[in-house]
């Protein structure tokens, strides 16, 4: 269990891992425009079985392509945010949660089909970007993890968090204290100063 996610997400752990993925474009003909070195669809869902199994859940991120490939992903539970390519009508008889935009799951952790800007206390698990270039100045943390970025290998969820992956971030709380300790003192000097 991934006691880090607001309990209305804690399902997704209860039986096994959760693994994340995004722009898997299945079939999509346009696939090798973005990387020529885009692999089949047989082969991305042959690395998503190959660690996904059926206690699990797969999230992916946006951007499916063929239903037919994103049927055969063998998760016990599958949740799609979507992305700029989707449709919700074409995925709910293949997801069992799909959601309509970036979607807190955890005080620190968005979910996101594009990246999120501006948000200094959390981390954003993303995809869209398929160059792999991580160059978002914006102060909010980033993981891009469309396919062709990560290998095209989920990547589970309460790994990164055992990792540390959020131990680098202010909550949104300390970062309100710390504003406004700073505004005191700011303050404090002010008007020590005058006197």
């Amino acid at each position: 269990m991934i006691k880090t996610l607001y309990p209305i997400f804690q399902h997704w752990s209860e039986k096994g891992s959760v693994y994340l993925l995004s722009d898997t474009h299945f079939a999509d003909s346009d696939c090798k425009l973005m990387d020529p070195d885009w692999i089949s669809p047989e082969e991305q869902v042959s690395i998503i079985n190959g660690l996904v199994k059926k206690n699990d859940t797969f999230i992916c991120l946006g951007d499916v392509g063929s239903r037919e490939f994103a049927a055969q992903i063998k998760a016990g539970h599958k949740v799609l945010i979507l992305g700029n390519h989707d449709r919700k009508k074409d995925y709910k008889d293949i997801f069992d949660e799909i959601y309509d935009g970036p979607l807190f799951i955890a005080e620190k952790i968005l979910l996101s089909h594009e990246p999120v800007s501006g948000l200094p206390w959390c981390l954003n698990i993303h995809g869209h970007d398929h160059s792999g270039i991580e160059d978002y100045a914006d102060g909010c943390e980033h993981l891009n993890l469309a396919a062709n970025v990560c290998g095209y290998t989920p990547v589970s969820l309460g790994k990164l968090i055992k990792d540390g992956i959020l131990a680098g971030i202010d909550s949104i709380h300390r970062i309100t204290i710390n504003k406004a300790t700073a505004r005191k003192d700011k303050d404090w000097k002010y008007t020590s100063a005058k006197l």
